[in-house]
C-alpha cells in the first residue's frame, strides 16, 4: 500500500539517482550499503514498479523511475518546507511578510535584501507591492502591510516608526529632441523657462497630497499612475520631468534623454529626496522583518544611498 510509503525511502531513492551509484548514496547518507539496497528494494515493493536496472555495473533509472524522481524530489522539498515553517513557527517566526516600497526606491536594492533574508528564514512568504507619494504611508495605516519605504519629507504620521535610508537623487530631465533639450546643455532655466511647457507628474493615489503640488512648476501637467508610464512619456518628449538618477542613468547615458539645468528645482537641476524604512509603532515587527530592516540599513551604511 502507497500509506506505508516514507520519507526516508524517496530521500534514498532521490540519492542514488543523483549519484549513480548505491555506494555513493550510501556515503551521502552516512549509510552502510545494504541499508541503501534494502531502502529501494521496499520503495519499488510498494510502488509496484522497478525504479533501477540493476543489470549493468551501476543502477540506471528505468522508465518509470525516471517518470517518478521529479515527483520524489517534489516531495522532499515539500517536507523540508514543511519542517522550516514549523520551526519558524516555535521560534515566533511570521509566516508571511506584506512590504510596500515607493516607487522611487530602487526594487534591485529590495531584491538583494529579500535574498538575504530568504536564506535566513526561507519559510517565509513574501508579498511586494509599490505605491507613489502617500501610497506606502496609507498602506501601513490601513494595515494592508506591514512594513515600508516611504521617500520624501511630506508622509508623516505618529503612528508610524521610521528609520531613515539613503536619499534617491532626483534630475530634471527631456527627450533630446525637446525645446528645452535643445536649448543647450547646462544652461540655467528658471520658473519662466519650463512654466511654457508640459511637465509629466506623478499623482498620488490617495489624498496625503490633496491640495499640493510637490516639484510641480508648470500650469500644464499630465499626472501618470507610475514612474514607468512618467518615464515612457518623458523620454517620447511629450514633456520634461523628474526622474529618480538611478532609473534615468541608462537613457541618459545612451543620449535618450538629457538633463536640464532647472535651476529652480536645484542645483544643476537635481535635487535630494530622503527614504525611510517603516513601520506602525503598535505592530512590533517579526524575526524576519527585523532581519530585513537590519539588512537594508547596513546596506544603506555600505553604498550610501541611492
Amino acid at each position: 500500500m502507497l500509506d506505508a510509503l516514507t520519507l526516508d525511502q524517496i530521500r534514498v531513492f532521490v540519492a542514488v539517482a543523483e549519484e549513480g551509484s548505491f555506494r555513493q548514496a550510501a556515503r551521502r547518507l552516512s549509510r552502510v550499503q545494504s541499508a541503501v539496497s534494502h531502502a529501494i528494494a521496499n520503495l519499488e515493493a510498494e510502488l509496484g514498479v522497478a525504479l533501477f536496472d540493476r543489470s549493468g555495473h551501476k543502477p540506471v533509472l528505468t522508465r518509470a523511475g525516471t517518470a517518478l524522481l521529479e515527483d520524489a524530489c517534489g516531495i522532499l522539498l515539500k517536507a523540508d518546507s514543511l519542517r522550516a515553517r514549523a520551526r519558524g513557527l516555535g521560534e515566533g517566526v511570521e509566516l508571511s511578510l506584506s512590504l510596500c516600497i515607493d516607487v522611487l526606491y530602487p526594487l534591485t536594492a529590495i531584491s538583494d535584501a529579500l535574498y538575504q533574508m530568504r536564506e535566513i528564514y526561507p519559510s517565509v512568504a513574501i508579498r511586494l507591492e509599490t505605491a507613489a507619494l502617500g501610497g506606502p504611508l496609507t498602506s501601513l495605516l490601513d494595515g494592508r502591510c506591514q512594513m515600508a519605504i516611504t521617500a520624501g519629507e511630506d508622509f508623516r504620521d505618529p503612528h508610524i516608526t521610521l528609520d531613515a535610508l539613503g536619499p534617491v537623487t532626483f534630475v530634471a530631465v527631456a527627450a533630446p529632441d525637446h525645446p528645452l533639450a535643445k536649448r543647450g546643455h547646462g544652461t540655467p532655466l528658471g520658473t519662466a523657462d519650463l512654466v511654457d511647457h508640459l511637465q509629466i507628474v506623478q499623482a498620488d493615489p490617495t489624498a496625503w497630497s490633496e491640495g499640493r503640488d510637490i516639484g510641480v512648476l508648470s500650469p500644464g501637467t499630465w499626472r501618470v499612475g507610475g514612474q514607468e508610464s512618467k518615464h515612457a512619456l518623458i523620454r517620447s518628449g511629450l514633456g520634461w520631468g523628474r526622474l529618480p538618477l538611478w532609473a534615468a542613468k541608462e537613457d541618459l547615458a545612451a543620449g535618450r534623454l538629457v538633463r536640464l539645468n532647472a535651476v529652480a528645482l536645484g542645483r544643476d537641476g537635481a535635487s535630494v529626496m530622503g527614504c525611510y524604512l517603516a513601520h506602525r509603532n503598535d505592530a512590533p515587527l517579526g524575526p524576519a522583518a527585523r532581519t530585513l530592516w537590519r539588512i537594508l540599513l547596513q546596506r544603506n551604511i555600505e553604498e550610501g544611498g541611492v
